[in-house]
């Protein structure tokens, strides 16, 4: 009775994710047929902002959960762990190259880090995986490379300071006493409880597994999309355009614009190319690192991992090192 209620409960959110992304749709294409002047402006840039988020979004969640659930469930543990150093800092290394193998963005890359840290990562590891891979990963290098190729370095920039960002939080989070503590309270239980082994069939797991972690994350998404979308309307590009040619201005305009758009790792190169010619190669790289790994969308996702002082901490140290890589980029340039 325990499990069907929790399948319940499961199937309840995945269905009210799912009513929310078809509200959001309706809405849209109703507003579509509406004369312009009967339709605030805002409003329908903020709806189709958030839509083009939130479609952009959702395949790679879809596929994130679905390699947690194999991480979790298909794959035996002593494979997760042979191919780590024993030495820490080799081991949270190797982990930052994960993303080598897993062409999945941030959003994605939220379930699969929940799933390693349920078969016995550490925190710290799983943190260093999930602020790497959206980066370190074939998709994104590519479109990095198509859109910028070698010019100004910030191929290589991008790549070598997504690793840098990731293992330097890894290491300080590493230090925590009581890193259990970093973690919500809700995630920590199930992690602690584990996967079932009850009589149902793997299968039957995979699924229930898959539904569990699409109701945490899907309300997460379709809230950061909105909240992303708002404030794209609210706040002027103009105005941060404006701001281009200042060697650290112009890194703490591209961080903001990174943070408000909340646009996927794997093409956000293609987003940025056009502001190449106004901004400097610095500013360039510091949206390229910041974007994938904290804006809107992505904390609201984090929400239901980490604690709200963890994600002050990491956001934090991740602004503080990209605008030292981006302003030491825009001086020696």
């Amino acid at each position: 009775m325990v499990v069907t209620a929790s399948r319940l409960r499961a199937v309840g959110g995945v269905g009210l994710g799912l009513a929310g992304l078809a509200v959001l749709l309706l809405l849209r294409l109703a507003t579509a047929d509406q004369p312009v002047e009967s339709v605030p402006a805002p409003v329908m840039d903020g709806l189709t902002l958030a839509l083009s988020v939130l479609i952009e979004s959702l395949p790679f969640i879809v596929l994130g959960i679905t390699l947690s659930v194999i991480v979790q469930l298909w794959i035996p543990q002593k494979w997760l762990f042979r191919i780590l150093p024993a030495n820490r800092f080799g081991r949270r290394f190797v982990i930052s190259l994960l993303g080598m193998f897993l062409p999945v963005c941030e959003c994605g890359n939220v379930p699969l880090a929940r799933g390693l840290v349920a078969r016995g990562y550490s925190v710290s590891d799983s943190m260093t995986f999930l602020l790497a891979a959206p980066i370190i990963n074939p998709v994104t290098i590519i479109t990095t490379h198509q859109a910028f190729g070698f010019d100004d370095g910030i191929l290589v920039a991008r790549i070598l300071g997504a690793i840098v960002i990731a293992n330097v939080l890894g290491w300080v989070f590493a230090l925590h006493p009581n890193p259990e503590t970093l973690l919500t309270t809700r995630f920590a239980a199930q992690c602690a409880v584990g996967p079932s082994v009850a009589s149902s069939s793997r299968m039957q797991r995979s699924t229930d597994m898959f539904l569990r972690e699409a109701t945490v994350l899907m309300p997460a998404l379709i809230v950061g999309s909105l909240v992303a979308g708002a404030i794209q309307v609210i706040v002027q590009r103009d105005t941060l355009v404006a701001l281009g040619q200042d060697p650290l201005l112009s890194v703490l305009a591209m961080m903001l614009l990174a943070f408000v758009i909340s646009i996927c790792a794997n093409v956000d190169s293609f987003f940025i190319l056009p502001f190449a010619d106004t901004f400097l190669p610095g500013s360039i790289l510091a949206f390229l690192l910041l974007g994938p790994i904290v804006d809107i969308k992505m904390l609201a996702l984090l929400k239901t991992t980490y604690r709200n002082s963890t994600l002050v901490r990491l956001t934090l140290l991740t602004v503080l090192i990209t605008a030292a890589v981006g302003t030491a980029v825009n001086l020696v340039a």
